[in-house]
């Protein structure tokens, strides 16, 4: 059983408008990457500060795992964390290729599926598929191992994160939990839907804080809110064009808020994923499949 989630409070209220005006080897996703420990932290402006001109990442094309290929929107160079958030990658993979049984350590990979289906099977016993708009948290804890491995004979498209975890949680017992798309709360407004994939009414848990969405939103309209002051955010567009502030933002490009307010449009029907987490502001030693 998991130790109590840090799930109190969330960074920012979502508003939506309607105004005018968002190799070869058996292992898993970013376990290729030798990585020390990360940059350290920066001053960030007040919350009240708009985020006009954020800073804009293009995630690049990788191969990991089994031939499996995917977008790898950071680590790209050794130290390029966002704590508390050490890996994200956008996969497409179509068997045989995927994500054959490796060992993990130190960190929860959580994969949500945008399309098609995955199964995870690990040393502990479990075994499970989750389909388009389910979960799967593998908190790896003082070590274990598992696979990922596509569940369809088509593209099987998700988002791989790797959430690091606290200095005092590293010895974890290893647990697993899958959430179908059934059990996650949805939001739809003028045609926009906002789906809560972590967060407030979702029963994915944790073990830090994290505010994550999916969002679909059609051409025009807008997603909204507030980064509290010390928290990491992230608006990746997944399909379509989005414009944050003042910056155009294309399929595999994400824009990187400081704190303060967002303001994201959809220059076309596009598809977000916006993510924010609360730093622990403990250097991320990430080493291949372990984070110490």
């Amino acid at each position: 059983m998991l130790a109590t989630p840090v799930l109190a409070r969330y960074p920012y209220e979502v508003k939506l408008s309607r105004r005018d005006a968002l190799v070869g080897s058996a292992l898993l996703v970013g376990c290729r990457t030798e990585v020390p420990e990360h940059d350290a932290s920066t001053k960030r402006p007040s919350a009240r500060e708009p985020n006009m001109r954020p800073t804009v990442v293009s995630a690049r094309p990788s191969v990991d795992g089994d031939r499996a290929h995917l977008l790898r929107l950071f680590p790209q160079v050794p130290g390029q964390h966002r704590d508390p958030f050490v890996l994200l990658d956008d996969f497409r993979v179509s068997a045989p290729s995927g994500f054959p049984m490796h060992p993990h350590r130190g960190f929860e990979a959580f994969t949500y599926m945008l399309d098609g289906s995955f199964e995870h099977r690990d040393t502990m016993g479990n075994e499970s598929v989750v389909t388009t708009g389910g979960t799967q948290r593998f908190t790896s804890g003082r070590g274990a191992r598992h696979s990922e491995m596509p569940g369809t004979r088509g593209e099987n498209r998700g988002i791989q994160l790797w959430v690091n975890l606290p200095r005092r949680l590293k010895t974890l017992d290893p647990t697993y939990a899958a959430v179908h798309a059934t059990d996650l709360p949805v939001e739809s407004r003028d045609g926009a839907i906002v789906r809560t994939i972590v967060g407030a009414g979702s029963p994915v848990e944790l073990q830090t804080a994290v505010d994550y969405r999916d969002v679909t939103l059609p051409r025009d309209r807008r997603f909204e809110g507030e980064l509290a002051a010390g928290w990491q955010g992230l608006v990746y567009v997944a399909e379509g064009h989005a414009r944050v502030g003042d910056t155009e933002l294309r399929p595999g490009q994400a824009a990187l808020y400081v704190a303060g307010a967002f303001d994201v449009r959809a220059l076309s029907d596009a598809r977000l994923i916006h993510l924010a987490g609360q730093p622990h502001g403990e250097p991320i030693a990430h080493r291949g499949p372990y984070v110490d």
